[in-house]
């Protein structure tokens, strides 16, 4: 695998963002938490992960570059407030109403919980499954597990399980 390079001015972006938000969060929460660590590591078409014990955000560089500006805007934000409700609050549901608050309240910026980035790029093999209501696209990850027996996934609408899509 091929370590993708990002370039300095991206990276100082991240880092002025998370600095910004950072000080926001001390000031309102009155602690002093520190920077968490933030690695370029994050594949698939995830936008970001935070690592909660190793107080570290992982960013999809692949997106960030693709997305400049309005991925660090989203994501930052983002990742942060799921830190500093660990921090404060212990483990939780991930976008509950901590997070939620943490967002709005804390850091001022909507609590969305999903991004909209074009994710062809970064979208590996999938397989096509289907339910009562709706076919669905699984992940090489999901559909093994699904062969192997070790997971089944059902349907988020429907409530039906996901079977391999007739030919």
């Amino acid at each position: 695998m091929t370590t993708l390079r990002l370039p300095i001015a991206t990276q100082q972006a991240v880092m002025r963002c998370l600095r910004h938000y950072l000080v926001l969060a001390n000031r309102h929460l009155e602690t002093e938490y520190s920077e968490p660590k933030v690695t370029y590591r994050q594949r698939g078409t995830t936008a970001g992960t935070a690592h909660l014990t190793q107080w570290e955000i992982r960013l999809n560089a692949v997106l960030l570059i693709e997305n400049g500006q309005q991925f660090i805007d989203d994501v930052i934000p983002h990742e942060l407030a799921h830190l500093l409700v660990y921090r404060q609050f212990g483990r939780g549901s991930p976008h509950g109403s901590e997070w939620q608050w943490m967002m709005e309240k804390v850091l001022g910026v909507s609590a969305t919980r999903t991004h909209c980035f074009d994710v062809m790029s970064v979208q590996g093999k999938t397989f096509t499954y289907s339910c009562n209501c709706q076919t669905h696209q699984l992940t090489v990850r999901r559909h093994n597990k699904i062969v192997r027996k070790e997971s089944e996934y059902r349907c988020k609408r429907c409530g039906s399980l996901l079977k391999p899509a007739e030919p």
